[in-house]
C-alpha cells in the first residue's frame, strides 16, 4: 500500500492542536494519554500517525503522553442486502481505492463505518 506522509502529518497536526485546545480549556497541567479512532478507509498509517504525534508533542503539554490508536473496521450496507464488515485490502490504492461488496461484488453501497478519525478520549492531570 502506498502512504502519503503529508496526509498523516496534516492529520496528526490537527489532532495535536485539538488536544492542546481541549486540555487548556480544562485547565490541564499535563496530558497523560490520548486515544484516537482511525477508520480503515481513511488510509492513514497508524504507525506513522503515532510517530508524528510523538514528534509534534515535543515541547508541548502533550510531551510524554501515551498515544493509543484504535482501528475502526470498514463496514458497509449494500443494495443487495449485505450489511457488515469489508476487508480494507492491502492492495487499496491510496489515491483511488476500489471497494466492492463481498457478497455481490458491486459498488452500490453506503459506508457505515471506517472513514472516521476521532479523538475518543483525553486523560489529563490538573493541579490539586
Amino acid at each position: 500500500m502506498r502512504w502519503n506522509s503529508l496526509h498523516e502529518l496534516s492529520m496528526a497536526d490537527a489532532i495535536i492542536k485539538t488536544v492542546i485546545d481541549a486540555a487548556q480549556k480544562n485547565d490541564a497541567i499535563e496530558v497523560l494519554e490520548v486515544t484516537i479512532e482511525i477508520g480503515e478507509l481513511t488510509l492513514l498509517n497508524p504507525e506513522q500517525i503515532k510517530f508524528i504525534l510523538e514528534v509534534l508533542s515535543e515541547d508541548t503539554i502533550l510531551e510524554g503522553a501515551k498515544f493509543n490508536i484504535e482501528i475502526i473496521p470498514a463496514e458497509i450496507e449494500c443494495s443487495c442486502g449485505y450489511k457488515g464488515k469489508i476487508s480494507a485490502d492491502d492492495e487499496l490504492d491510496h489515491y483511488n481505492p476500489l471497494i466492492l461488496c463481498p457478497s455481490c461484488g458491486k459498488g452500490d453501497f453506503k459506508i457505515i463505518d471506517g472513514r472516521e478519525c476521532n479523538i475518543k478520549n483525553i486523560k489529563i492531570e490538573k493541579e490539586d
